[in-house]
């Protein structure tokens, strides 16, 4: 499940030995952990699309003229 951290974590903590998240930063964490995380308002689901994704270019669809086939 991919959250976003809303708070930051004390500094020196950790998750299984790596450091958390900056506020802000979103995470893919399985989904228990993510699940109870987002219920204790910690961090929210992330359901927009990675920043990475959006910047790919979108293909669009060249506007058909008249008498053009399809």
């Amino acid at each position: 499940m991919r959250i976003r951290m809303l708070v930051d974590m004390p500094e020196g903590a950790s998750r299984n030995g790596e450091a958390w998240p900056a506020k802000g930063e979103p995470v893919e964490l399985p989904t228990a952990d993510a699940a109870h995380l987002v219920a204790s308002g910690v961090a929210e689901e992330v359901t927009e699309p990675d920043a990475e994704d959006s910047e790919q270019p979108r293909r669009r669809r060249k506007a058909q003229t008249e008498g053009e086939a399809p």
